[in-house]
């Protein structure tokens, strides 16, 4: 049966590595990892015409590629790599399986590829076993729950919330099956989406299974005079073809293993028996494997395209190519930075490397300087001007596009770097993780990072004069890049101005840990701090999920501003429908530190680098910080918060969805909101139909 009423949002993106069994058995020898692309749901249609980026207008007549996909969902056996043992470790994991699902790679979805105009279909069938949790009314709302109940949500798609759209307000039961259908505007932007589970209850379980995927829209239609165009028809080489990518989708799958039981097995304290043994099945099964310190007491690995520790292939060095960076775990921050690789180390198989060693690999063992990269697109959205860094921050739900040479030829590391506490999810100061590897073949050499940023600008010049025929426009384009890297003509999104808006929105998270029986993940709609019954300070606002209540009455063409805050330690804030620009993010000293250049410096601990230049970006997904560390501390006012301002505007799509925090655990026990955006009453609130 389908149901309605409990909702969740998040996405998932998914790309995956074509690797071979060894032949061997899993407890003998690894699957191969050597990296390449993942099956693609479908190729991407010719955009239907030259529709306006700039200001976004009225869709035309429709033309539309249709596409359908079928994906079973069933528990699925197979095997991820343990490097700590260079063995494979046995797991039976909730997973996807049907269109383009590789047998091999069973923990990640395929990529779905499309264009805008497009309408893609995917139809799910719930082959789980029967949950009676999931139809257990005296279970409570916030309580995880219904683990084999699931639905589906395209995270940043721009499109409708309701009926059988991205509603993720629906529950589809074991031996139930629901196609779900995606009518992508034509005036949709290109860019690097994702898809996943969103049931309330059981979302970060799911995800935690490796179900999820990447959703990419690509688009061909040039900037105009008028209008602006898609990133994708700049990144083309001299035959016109799409210049080389990587996708990357990053997970966290975080197994323990099952007892004779077939429960999850505990120590005697209470936590997570993280051991497998030989013949042991790896299973996720329980919400105690989530929860602050239980990623690095799993002693897991991050996944990349469901293989641990997989080998990338460069063809030659100097090449320019686009990396897509997807964040589809459920929590722990991600950072990604390029080094060269000691040329003495040996088969990784054969290192038998701890999680916990991995910092001192790095240290030991990825021994060259970062090598610089440029942003180009965040959550999606093509950026006005790319952003040199040698190391990017993925919270929980993130993508950064990337344009990415290797100077020289060699192996490289793909490795984290270190993170101050403010900066993670875990709130735990974190060192470095090695993720994987590069092998980069013979080609041009360049040294340093202005060597480096000149052949990009020097080919991404040289293709603008190439293939833009309007001379307006190609002057543009060329004046932009040659001025810093500017991308001013493929933003897909105009700027809010101060006097477009015409309405605020206040958001704070906190979970209120003030009492140990009951601890609850709460958002509020202001700031509001009152002293509740044990005389401790909380937001007066703050509630947890409730599936029949509005929490936000927005009207549709509205421009707003809203201010959101954490009172107690930092969260990813994610809304769906509706992308945002950031205004500014101001730290608890006051300093706007999103502005180009900025040091956010406020946390004693060390300089955070993610939130400098993030003034003017467009987003789906955003961390907002606190300094906040214990809610019987808060004072009132509190200190220690960051103020972070954005802009969003109500277009095109009415009906109810769901705002949250990322972190998926936090939404499952209530950290989430239902928003409904209608049509104007004309009396300042919105029309309900029929009373």
């Amino acid at each position: 049966m389908i149901e309605s009423g409990q909702g969740l949002a998040g996405a998932a993106a998914a790309l995956v590595l074509l690797a071979a069994a060894s032949g061997a058995s899993a407890q003998d020898k690894p699957l191969n990892r050597v990296f390449g692309n993942p099956p693609v749901l479908g190729q991407p249609s010719a955009a239907t015409g030259a529709a306006s980026l700039l200001r976004l207008p009225a869709p035309g007549p429709r033309v539309s590629n249709e596409r359908s996909y079928n994906l079973d969902i069933k528990y699925v056996e197979s095997r991820l790599f343990d490097p700590s043992t260079g063995h494979d470790q046995k797991v039976r994991l909730r997973g996807y399986v049907g269109t383009d699902t590789d047998p091999n790679r069973p923990y990640i979805a395929p990529t779905i590829e499309v264009a805008p105009g497009d309408t893609v279909r995917v139809t799910l069938n719930n082959k789980l076993p029967v949950d009676p949790t999931c139809t257990d009314s005296s279970l409570p709302t916030d309580t995880p729950h219904c683990f084999n109940g699931t639905n589906l949500h395209s995270h940043g798609l721009w499109v409708s919330p309701t009926g059988n759209s991205d509603n993720v307000l629906l529950k589809l039961l074991p031996g139930n099956s629901f196609q779900y259908e995606y009518n992508i505007p034509s005036d949709h932007p290109s860019g690097t989406f994702w898809y996943h589970p969103h049931l309330h209850g059981s979302t970060a379980l799911q995800v935690a299974s490796g179900m999820a995927g990447a959703l990419v829209v690509r688009g061909n239609r040039p900037p105009t005079p008028v209008a602006n165009g898609d990133l994708d028809t700049l990144l083309v080489d001299a035959k016109g073809a799409s210049i080389p990518e990587k996708l990357l989708v990053f997970q966290q799958i975080q197994y323990a293993c099952e007892g004779p039981d077939h429960k999850v097995q505990m120590l005697p304290n209470g936590t997570v028996d993280w051991t497998c043994l030989p013949g042991d099945t790896g299973v996720i099964e329980s919400y105690a494997q989530f929860g602050p310190g239980t990623w690095a007491a799993s002693g897991r690995w991050t996944s990349i395209n469901g293989q641990i520790l997989p080998h990338f292939e460069v063809p030659k060095s100097g090449l320019v190519e686009r990396w897509r960076l997807v964040h589809a775990g459920v929590r722990e921050t991600i950072t990604v930075q390029f080094r060269k690789l000691k040329s003495s180390v040996g088969p990784i198989d054969e290192l038998h490397l701890q999680a916990k060693d991995s910092d001192q690999f790095v240290q030991d063992s990825c021994v060259g300087d970062p090598v610089p990269y440029q942003i180009v697109a965040s959550d999606g959205l093509t950026m006005a001007k790319a952003q040199e860094v040698t190391a990017t921050t993925l919270q929980p739900g993130y993508r950064n596009d990337l344009l990415v040479i290797f100077p020289e030829a060699g192996e490289y590391c793909v490795s984290e770097v270190a993170t101050p506490a403010s900066g993670n999810v875990s709130d735990a100061a974190s060192g470095r993780e090695i993720l994987g590897f590069v092998s980069v073949g013979n080609g041009t050499t360049l040294s340093g990072a202005n060597a480096i940023r000149k052949a990009l600008t020097e080919q991404l010049v040289a293709t603008a004069e190439r293939v833009y025929a309007d001379p307006v426009v190609k002057g543009k384009v060329v004046k932009d890049l040659k001025e810093g890297l500017k991308l001013t003509s493929f933003v897909p999104r105009p700027t809010i101005t101060d006097d477009e808006v015409n309405g605020y929105q206040d958001l704070v998270f906190f979970i209120d840990t003030t009492s140990s029986a009951n601890v609850t993940f709460e958002v509020g709609n202001d700031f509001t701090m009152t002293k509740n019954a044990a005389g401790n300070y909380v937001p007066a606002s703050a509630e947890p999920y409730s599936p029949s209540r509005i929490d936000r009455e927005l009207p549709l063409g509205g421009v707003q501003q809203w201010e959101l805050r954490s009172y107690f330690v930092s969260h990813p804030f994610h809304i769906h429908v509706n992308p945002f620009q950031i205004v500014k993010i101001v730290d608890p000293n006051g300093k706007d530190v999103s502005v180009s250049g900025a040091v956010d410096d406020a946390d004693p601990t060390g300089v955070d680098p993610q939130y400098p230049g993030l003034q003017g970006v467009w987003k789906d997904t955003l961390w907002v910080k606190s300094l906040i560390k214990s809610p019987t501390a808060l004072t009132d006012p509190p200190t220690g918060i960051y103020k972070i301002v954005i802009r969003t505007r109500y277009e095109r799509y009415i009906g109810q969805f769901v705002l949250h925090c990322h972190i998926l655990d936090h939404e499952d026990q209530g950290m989430m909101q239902n928003i409904n955006i209608g049509i104007p009453d004309g009396q300042g609130g919105v029309t309900h139909g029929h009373h």
